[in-house]
């Protein structure tokens, strides 16, 4: 851990640790603020940012993959969308 100008920064295993720690059910989040000197707004947004999504395969994911992953399937629709706009609105010859 590293304290900057603008305040504290944590590296990511010191954020992970915190997020285990609370979904362990060891300790609720107001004792970990107060043991580990953060604020309550930095690992609320530490356990969205870090929790993990176990899929049917096994495969664990966290939120920010899930994030990703979600951005990237809307990328997909769009351009299938524009794929059949593409074949609707393309005119085809007679001789095929």
């Amino acid at each position: 851990m590293s304290t900057g100008k603008t305040g504290n920064r944590y590296d990511e295993d010191f954020k992970r640790t915190l997020v285990n720690l609370y979904q362990s059910g060891g300790k609720s989040q107001a004792a970990l603020c107060k043991e580990y000197g953060v604020s309550i707004t930095a690992l609320g947004r530490w356990i969205k940012q870090y929790s993990t999504v176990e899929t049917d395969d096994g495969e664990i994911l966290t939120a920010k993959q899930v994030k990703e992953l979600q951005k990237r399937n809307a990328q997909l629709e769009e351009l299938m969308i524009l794929k059949k706009a593409i074949a609707i609105f393309t005119p085809h010859s007679n001789n095929d």
